[in-house]
């Protein structure tokens, strides 16, 4: 008497079908929740690093290229940072925008990082310059057409009309008029706030260096670049540890 094995059960074409493409659904979350978190990992540790430079909470977004290569060959490509109420040197009330090129972290970020190239623009209002010169200034007036900023000094009654210019990268303010009833300003009162004033146009982190300056109605916008320069975890340039 034979015994038959029972055939085996096939599977059918539709069945595999089903099946791949259920696993392929599950790899494509896998990469995408992996890809998801290296972004918010790398993102929480650049973030650290730049607000020691920018003083101040950031918003970090990447460019197209996936942030799990960063972890094989430590080049993260480009990034954007925006960044409110900034305050660079003296200066308060900043709001930039800036992007990042080519940045490779050295050692997981343990050795900090570099960048190759970097653009900004930066914004300051009416109201932060205001802020910064303190109780020197009382008031404080743009004018696109003429390029020329107005502040009122000793309580209103006296104005200085200054205007930023940029020379070999720098912003320099001269001061195009200081009168009080017809009469100059102290020298002093008058260097003390464009000393300030200038300061805070100098004053950009990661080699940021000004390009062009513009008068508006609302402030000054100063557009910035910058080239091959070093990220550290530390200000000071101690290269202390930040891990990506």
């Amino acid at each position: 008497m034979t015994t038959q094995k029972p055939p085996r059960p096939r599977i059918g074409r539709r069945s595999l079908v089903i099946a791949l493409a259920v696993v392929a659904a599950l790899l494509v979350a896998a990469i995408g929740a992996t890809e998801a978190y290296a972004r918010h990992k790398i993102s929480s540790c650049i973030s650290s690093a730049f607000e020691q430079q920018m003083g101040s909470g950031i918003d970090v977004g990447f460019g197209a290229r996936p942030i799990l290569l960063s972890y094989v060959d430590g080049k993260v490509g480009s990034l954007t940072v925006d960044s409110e109420d900034n305050q660079f040197g003296p200066a308060v009330g900043m709001v930039v925008h800036a992007k990042f090129d080519d940045i490779e972290l050295v050692d997981g970020g343990r050795g900090g990082g570099t960048i190759d190239s970097s653009t900004a623009d930066v914004t300051w209002n009416n109201d932060g310059i205001r802020e910064t010169l303190g109780t020197m200034v009382s008031g404080v007036r743009s004018s696109a057409s003429t390029g020329v900023l107005t502040l009122d000094v000793l309580g209103g009654l006296a104005q200085l009309e200054v205007q930023p210019l940029v020379r070999d990268g720098n912003v320099i303010v001269e001061t195009k008029s200081a009168q009080l009833l017809g009469i100059g300003l102290p020298t002093d009162l008058v260097q003390g706030i464009v000393e300030t004033f200038t300061q805070s146009l100098q004053s950009y982190p990661l080699g940021l260096r000004a390009q062009k300056v513009e008068v508006t109605d609302d402030g000054v916008n100063v557009h910035l670049s910058g080239g091959k320069t070093t990220l550290d975890s530390d200000p000071s340039g101690q290269q202390s540890e930040f891990t990506c």
